[in-house]
């Protein structure tokens, strides 16, 4: 009798431990749901914009660009920012401003060219339209929420920053110049 209850509990004490890990893996994998992205959460220009009136203190259509979906202008943290996308090429971009390419000299290029590498982390400087930009390009039906989010506020803060610290964040991510 003795050796059937030990061997009974034996047994309860196996499928404790097999259920317990059972239910760690169930919730692993509960939790990197959350992370997931389903079809139904895909971003959209309709769910861009509604994020956009959310976070701006200003938004409102590009004008001229009525009749093409997924062109706004909206102020943010005192800056005009533009929001472009293409939802048949799958893409987004988000961008400001902010001094004239002819005010730029080759040490300024060297410059940006190395916060590119360590200091502007999403968003980059870039050249366009005879202008110096803060700029941020992502695959627009993967972008999550809170990067749209975070891609904003590192589009600003890089364009405020031009002349100073020239980051995006205050993360600095990679290496440093050989003056430092």
């Amino acid at each position: 009798m003795r050796a059937i209850f030990v061997n009974l509990i034996w047994l309860i004490a196996y499928f404790m431990k097999n259920l317990v890990v059972l239910i760690s893996g169930l919730v692993l994998m509960s939790s990197n749901l959350g992370h997931a992205q389903s079809a139904f959460d895909k971003m959209t220009n309709s769910k861009l914009e509604k994020i956009l009136y959310r976070v701006s203190e200003q938004v409102e259509r590009i004008p001229g660009s009525e009749d093409t979906p997924g062109r706004w202008k909206m102020v943010y943290m005192q800056r005009e920012l533009f929001v472009i996308t293409d939802e048949a090429a799958n893409r987004m971009r988000v961008m400001t401003p902010i001094i004239e390419e002819e005010n730029l000299d080759s040490e300024d290029m060297k410059v940006l060219l190395e916060a590119n590498f360590d200091r502007a982390l999403d968003a980059k400087y870039s050249l366009y339209q005879g202008f110096l930009w803060s700029s941020f390009t992502h695959p627009m039906q993967e972008l999550t929420v809170e990067q749209f989010k975070d891609a904003i506020k590192q589009v600003a803060t890089l364009a405020d920053r031009y002349g100073d610290t020239y980051s995006s964040t205050d993360l600095v991510f990679g290496g440093e110049s050989e003056e430092q």
